[in-house]
């Protein structure tokens, strides 16, 4: 279960924002919750994720050196390495929270999950995507496409559990060498389709 003390993932994501995007009643059913978070020094940076099941049961940890040319780019480079480590442990039927502290990143998820699961819908929102990306929103998308569902919420970095892992690879290695988890949450016990707090005059979260 999560470290005592500690907000869950999913305790997180239901207390953040989800931009462009609304919380749906089952917002409480998310299987999967992924955190992460990239990093960018003229000397180093790196990637960090971290994976728990709506339960609280970590899947995974990763802390890993990048050579992003910027932070921007290293935010996408960390979603696309959890979404990645996520699909290759959890079915394509599951349902996933991701946990940013990137503005425009969550944006565009949601507003390109918004524009896969209705081709026609008319967007309120522009996807734009530094161009140093490269391949790594395409397989973001891939990844948005491959789940059953995925909502994007946007978190503070100072509250971003992946934020440590992202900053100080050289200190968190050993959280790679973690026995790899595919952990399945157990299923809801009660009926939990009841509105998640309310965000009623909630303004978006900054860095």
């Amino acid at each position: 279960m999560a470290a005592y003390g500690r907000p869950s993932l999913r305790d997180l994501f239901d207390e953040s924002p989800t931009p462009h995007i609304a919380h749906p009643p089952r917002t409480h059913h998310r299987d999967f919750y992924i955190a992460t978070d990239g990093s960018y020094t003229d000397a180093s940076g790196g990637l960090g994720a971290v994976i728990e099941t709506r339960d609280g049961e970590r899947v995974a940890r990763l802390s890993l050196p990048d050579n992003a040319p910027d932070n921007n780019v290293a935010e996408y480079r960390a979603l696309h390495l959890g979404l990645d480590v996520l699909a290759s442990r959890a079915p394509a039927s599951a349902s996933v929270g991701l946990l940013i502290d990137h503005d425009d990143l969550a944006a565009n998820v949601n507003a390109a999950t918004l524009a896969a699961d209705d081709p026609a819908s008319v967007s309120h929102h522009e996807v734009s995507v530094p161009v140093a990306t490269g391949l790594h929103w395409r397989g973001i998308r891939a990844r948005i496409n491959g789940f059953e569902e995925i909502r994007a919420a946007r978190i503070p970095s100072d509250v971003n559990p992946a934020h440590a892992l992202a900053n100080a690879p050289d200190q968190y290695a050993h959280v790679n060498d973690e026995p790899a988890r595919c952990v399945l949450p157990e299923s809801p016990g009660v009926d939990e389709r009841v509105p998640p707090p309310s965000r009623a005059n909630r303004g978006g979260a900054s860095d």
